[in-house]
């Protein structure tokens, strides 16, 4: 009976492990009440060397104003450097500037994105995972943030299409 059990057990394990095919990490924004999942408009490995590409991924969410979108990322983001892109119109449906907010590796696996007012409208929130390459000048030098540090570049991100609420 032991015996039985152990292999049926290993069985399971060989089963799943050749039957688990591993996809894009995806993103969740929940806002207003209903929820949605997104796969990576753009996904390359951390070198940006190999690259696919899925312009359809983008998702819609009809947020009313005022209200925020929360966002959660899988480990496989949150363990690396990620950053939050917040557009949003004011209550004359004038854009705004972006807000963008960093996360250091093992950081965050959260945010919630909201405009400045309570009266403010979302109208993308995207999500980007960096990358180790860096931005380069035409000579090939690194570009330097305001710290002295590499500016990084997006390896992949998720786009959320807010629609207005009523």
């Amino acid at each position: 009976m032991r015996r039985t059990l152990l292999l049926l057990s290993a069985g399971a394990l060989a089963l799943t492990g050749c039957s688990a095919t591993v996809g894009p990490p995806e993103v969740t924004f929940f806002g207003d009440g209903h929820t949605v999942n997104a796969e990576p408009i753009v996904n390359c490995d951390a070198l940006l060397k190999s690259c696919s590409e899925n312009p359809d991924a983008a998702v819609t969410l009809k947020v009313r104003p005022g209200k925020p979108v929360q966002i959660s990322v899988p480990s496989e983001i949150g363990d690396t450097p990620w950053l939050v892109n917040v557009q949003y119109a004011n209550a004359k449906g004038e854009l705004q500037p972006v807000k963008q907010q960093f996360f250091s590796p093992g950081d965050k696996l959260a945010y919630t994105a909201t405009g400045a007012t309570p009266d403010d409208q979302l109208v993308v929130v995207e999500v980007q995972q960096l990358g180790a390459a860096y931005a380069a000048d035409q000579a090939g030098n690194p570009i330097l943030d305001e710290n002295g540090n590499p500016q990084l570049v997006a390896r992949a991100f998720w786009s959320l299409q807010v629609e207005p609420g009523s």
